[in-house]
């Protein structure tokens, strides 16, 4: 396995209390960014290191913080998106709950960075033992002298806050996070302005994800040169993937970007192959908010290419013939799913989960949902197909937000690479209609 930088210690017994966290080198970052380097100097670093963020837009993070402004005399904020709600990804309740010292250390070195005298953790709200868990080890840094007044006598304050959310998928979008944690309807905003300018209670705020935030100590540990080395060209470093699905060794996994797909599915220091010895039929590689593929194509490219585990490689072909890495949600499916049945299923999530703010995106989640629902059920007709693809495009770069193309992009795919199955679900809707029915080569599969 490769180099693992984030869950090196994670099964260390004790590692969520300080004692045995700071025994394991925790809270080096904090020393070394408050007592030897300018705020600014933790920027460029971070900016070395090429981190992108972890939370599936994969933005360059210490450009990110470039953007932040600065007037005199008015607070910023740094506010940690902890709001995991995307199918398919579980990262980071994983490291919160094993690991809050460590979001807590990347919170603290982050903050000093961007000026941020006040920070917050937005959780999720399903999540409250996590809270607990995170609450106790910041009672704990606290106590300890890194978090509060006077920080090891630096002269920098910071108090952190952990936030619970209502459990609301569109809160993973770092508006409506901003608009839920001051106590309004999470609802996205319109941008400009952005939150960058102004954020959390109009003030310049950054919005990072939990991975993102916790690379931060590493990077200033070892240097931002030194984290640049590991991976492939611009996807440096690490990356916690959340395996699922049918897989024989399903999980989270930190690789070195740069891995290839094949090897991450079949050998046996990762997923170790498909369960049952089944055959691969397809794979939402980022989360269920990314185009799907099938098996011939998440293997290698349309070039013939292996297929790497990297921000480029997944994507490359567009849309036509790639995905996205997104959030690292690794939903593997063998030869006995539905394409017709799953992309149903994510239909319905993200019409529940819609705010209903925009048009296209309220109603258009809802005619797919039925129009899908169509067809699983025995109820479909030839054009529903084409229907699904006008409107999942009549959705797409309509909304405010990017609820919409996580809508309509899982749709717009299963058609595109399984067409075959939408219409074997009219043409046999009796046998379709079938609880467990599979589509394969004509045949039903129990």
């Amino acid at each position: 396995m490769g180099r693992k930088l984030l869950t090196e210690h994670i099964n260390v017994e004790g590692i969520d209390t300080l004692e045995v966290y700071r025994k394991h080198g925790g809270y080096r970052s904090v020393e070394k960014a408050i007592k030897t380097m300018t705020p600014d100097e933790v920027v460029e670093e971070v900016k070395k290191s090429g981190l992108r963020g972890r939370g599936g837009a994969g933005f360059p993070t210490g450009m990110k913080w470039s953007f932040l402004a600065k007037p005199d005399g008015v607070p910023r904020y740094l506010v940690c998106n902890a709001d995991e709600s995307e199918p398919g990804t579980f990262k980071d309740r994983q490291l919160m709950s094993k690991l809050p010292h460590l979001l807590i250390e990347g919170m603290i070195t982050s903050s000093y960075a961007l000026g941020a005298n006040t920070s917050y953790i937005y959780i999720r709200g399903e999540l409250l033992y996590v809270l607990r868990i995170l609450e106790k080890a910041i009672a704990e840094a606290y106590a300890a002298g890194f978090l509060g007044k006077n920080i090891l006598g630096s002269g920098y304050d910071l108090d952190l806050h952990v936030h619970p959310g209502g459990g609301a998928y569109i809160c993973g979008e770092e508006t409506a996070l901003l608009e839920s944690l001051e106590g309004k309807r999470g609802n996205p905003r319109n941008k400009p302005p952005f939150p960058a300018v102004q954020g959390l209670y109009a003030r310049p705020t950054v919005v990072n994800n939990v991975e993102s935030i916790a690379a931060v100590p590493v990077i200033v540990n070892e240097g931002g040169d030194e984290y640049a080395k590991i991976g492939v060209g611009r996807s440096t470093g690490t990356k916690l993937i959340s395996a699922c699905g049918h897989l024989n060794k399903p999980g989270i996994y930190e690789i070195e970007l740069g891995l290839p797909v094949e090897e991450f599915i079949y050998s046996d220091e990762y997923c170790g192959g498909i369960w049952k010895g089944r055959d691969l039929k397809a794979v939402v590689a980022g989360g269920s908010s990314v185009p799907i593929l099938p098996k011939e194509l998440i293997l290698k490219t349309a070039a013939g290419e292996n297929r790497l585990m990297t921000y480029e490689s997944l994507s490359d072909g567009g849309f036509v013939t790639g995905t996205m890495l997104g959030s690292g949600g690794f939903i593997a499916m063998d030869e006995t799913t539905c394409i017709v049945r799953n992309t149903w299923n994510f239909s319905r999530f993200y019409h529940h989960e819609s705010c209903g703010q925009c048009s296209p995106c309220r109603e258009g989640t809802g005619w797919m949902e039925k129009v899908l629902h169509r067809l699983e059920h025995g109820h479909g007709h030839m054009e529903d197909i084409d229907l699904l693809v006008s409107v999942a495009k009549q959705i797409e770069g309509n909304t405010i937000c990017p609820l919409g193309e996580a809508a309509a992009w899982p749709v717009a795919a299963a058609v595109r690479h399984f067409r075959h199955e939408f219409e074997w679900h009219v043409t046999h809707a009796k046998e379709a209609a079938q609880p467990g029915a599979v589509y394969r080569a004509g045949a039903v599969l129990a």
